[in-house]
């Protein structure tokens, strides 16, 4: 059946937004829609400049036989202050302070819609990193994880502290937490993860960093190289950093279990957000179609 142009560029456009961060060849379009390659050229623009106008994200295309088109995410600055200022607001909430001076984050955490912004946020920044696979650890993190690894189109490695029989043979390792300076467990199963793998790390909170330290260590069990670690809320009250680098979307300044106040600002996300990221991409992928 041929298509309408109007019923092709709806069709074009969600095809190319559930498949982020894949080459789709000229080809495919024009043999599934029964349309000339120079007509599929000039849907691609017009959804290539919708897409950057109502900062969807951006479409990259590699001229040649071996080209193609490519869909890259991203989040405008504009539009992002925007969302990271509510959600400061949401974790202001006094109603969010538990006792001991623990915060509520599974409203926030449950939220598809919101992880889901979340996730592109950080996916914004990795969008020219070469990216395996994303790494959490059980359980907070593990939405953040399946919200950013959706963007990149990469899978995720769940670390956890107890052994699964569904796991298999796995690696552990001891650490010692950032915070209460306990030596805890993590393993990771064999089969999850490739020798080699370049890994982007997500975390829901980071306070001295110790759990983070930990992944870095049992991925060095793997040589695995890490490509970045990206955290939804940092803790500023620390004396001893353990993670030097990294991504925080949010940083927690103050907690007055009193008064119930909570003090919550943007993180450093937006030293690192720039949408030139798109730039780099595109000439990685230049040079490995040229490979």
């Amino acid at each position: 059946m041929k298509f309408r142009r109007s019923s092709r560029l709806v069709d074009m456009t969600n095809h190319l937004l559930e498949h982020p961060q894949k080459l789709i060849s000229l080809t495919f379009f024009s043999e599934r829609y029964q349309s000339a390659k120079s007509s599929i050229s000039e849907d691609l623009t017009i959804i290539k400049q919708t897409f950057e106008q109502q900062g969807i994200g951006s479409l990259i295309t590699v001229p040649g036989a071996a080209g193609g088109v490519k869909y890259i995410p991203f989040v405008e600055e504009e539009e992002a202050r925007k969302f990271v200022k509510s959600l400061c607001e949401m974790f202001a909430k006094p109603e969010r302070l538990l006792p001991g001076g623990y915060l509520y984050l599974t409203d926030i955490l449950g939220n598809p819609q919101l992880v889901n912004q979340i996730g592109k946020l950080f996916a914004s920044v990795y969008a020219n990193r070469k990216i395996d696979v994303v790494m959490t650890v059980a359980t907070k993190g593990i939405p953040l994880a399946y919200a950013v690894a959706g963007y990149l189109d990469v899978p995720v490695v769940i670390v956890r502290r107890d052994s699964k029989v569904t796991e298999g043979s796995t690696v552990s390792i001891n650490y010692v937490s950032g915070s209460s300076k306990r030596i805890q467990t993590m393993l990771l199963s064999k089969r999850s993860l490739n020798e080699g793998s370049n890994v982007l790390i997500i975390d829901d909170f980071m306070k001295a960093g110790g759990t983070i330290n930990g992944m870095i260590s049992l991925l060095e069990e793997f040589n695995a190289n890490v490509v970045g670690i990206g955290v939804l809320v940092e803790s500023e009250d620390i004396e001893e950093r353990l993670v030097d680098e990294y991504i925080s979307v949010l940083k927690l300044t103050g907690v007055d279990i009193k008064e119930k106040a909570i003090q919550v600002h943007e993180g450093n996300f937006f030293h690192y957000l720039n949408n030139t990221s798109v730039i780099a991409a595109e000439s990685e992928l230049l040079e490995e179609v040229e490979e």
